[in-house]
């Protein structure tokens, strides 16, 4: 049976040749038929409000097999990261994969409050599974001091610090198909 991946994509818009839409094909492409890739539609990507993605999570996520992967682009990292924080769902996941995401709250620049983090989430993180962060030095979006971040909340976390400056990754990310194939 295909292993399975559970892909929570960026906000923003979504269609072909925006978002996270060359990364989710790249995906799906590059791992082939060893890997069933799921990629919901997440509520309203344009205005994401976390207590709509969450409920989209928690459905996905109870569908899913024990072992999957799940990977979070962008602000579906970060969501990700804080649901699996907050929620018990009774089964376990090999792998937490996120590209590019933002910490939120960091600074007031990035202040979406429904998606922060529980201010208690450092000492919950050993609920999570294995984490591998993904994250450009010049990313022009999301800036690098988010994965500094979360490197401090999640120092046993795996981290891929990228070269360059792409946020998006329409023409795929090697690294991150390469870390769903370690198992």
């Amino acid at each position: 049976m295909a292993q399975q991946v559970l892909f929570i994509h960026s906000a923003g818009p979504q269609g072909e040749q925006q978002g996270s839409s060359g990364l989710l094909q790249y995906l799906k492409k590059e791992l082939g038929t060893d890997y069933q890739v799921i990629a919901p539609d997440m509520p309203e990507p344009e205005d994401p409000k976390y207590r709509e993605w969450r409920e989209v999570l928690k459905e996905e996520l109870a569908a899913v097999e024990d072992g999957s992967v799940l990977v979070g682009h962008s602000i579906g990292g970060s969501a990700l990261l804080k649901f699996l924080s907050e929620e018990e769902l009774g089964k376990s996941f090999s792998k937490v994969i996120t590209i590019a995401a933002p910490f939120w709250g960091l600074d007031e620049d990035w202040q979406l409050e429904d998606f922060q983090l529980a201010d208690d989430f450092s000492t919950r993180n050993a609920l999570l599974p294995d984490v591998v962060l993904l994250h450009s030095i010049e990313d022009e979006i999301v800036p690098f001091s988010h994965l500094q971040k979360y490197m401090e909340n999640l120092p046993s976390a795996a981290v891929k610090q990228l070269p360059g400056n792409d946020h998006i990754f329409q023409d795929g990310l090697s690294e991150a198909a390469d870390e769903i194939r370690k198992m």
